[in-house]
């Protein structure tokens, strides 16, 4: 196969994306969806490395205690949190993109704007009670 300039991980995100939208436009609306979209997440938490899987853990924890208001649901594989059907924050596995971290990013959605740079995108190495209160405070900012 020629090299499209995309990892094996990458275009299986993407297979992984296509799948989710297939899905998406099958599922019922209200409820049900809600119900399968949250099983979703915690089906691919579950997929986790040994190392990732209790980060992503925690940080599902505390996004839906900080923000009932974000639904949860799987983006390109991953954990992720919609409001409106547009994805605020995401997880990102270290183990399946072979990265040294794990990491917490948002979306154009999240209103984390702070004059005209700011960050977007988190490394996770350990989640302590300093890094708890930073990602509730992040999330609960990010849908404002």
């Amino acid at each position: 196969m020629a090299n499209d300039g995309f990892s094996a991980e990458e275009r299986a995100a993407m297979k992984e994306r296509a799948a989710e939208l297939r899905a998406e436009a099958k599922r019922e609306k209200g409820a049900a969806k809600a119900a399968a979209e949250l099983q979703d997440v915690l089906d691919a938490i579950a997929k986790l490395n040994d190392d990732d899987r209790p980060l992503a853990t925690k940080v599902h924890e505390l996004v839906t205690a900080a923000e009932p208001r974000l639904a949860p649901r799987t983006w390109y594989g991953m954990p992720a949190y919609a409001l409106d059907g547009k994805v605020v924050c995401f997880f990102k596995s270290a183990g399946k993109f072979e990265g040294r971290y794990c990491e917490l990013g948002f979306n154009d959605p999240a209103k984390l704007d702070d004059g005209s740079m700011w960050p977007t995108v988190f490394a996770i190495t350990a989640i302590g009670p300093a890094e708890e209160k930073a990602i509730t405070a992040l999330v609960t900012r990010a849908v404002g």
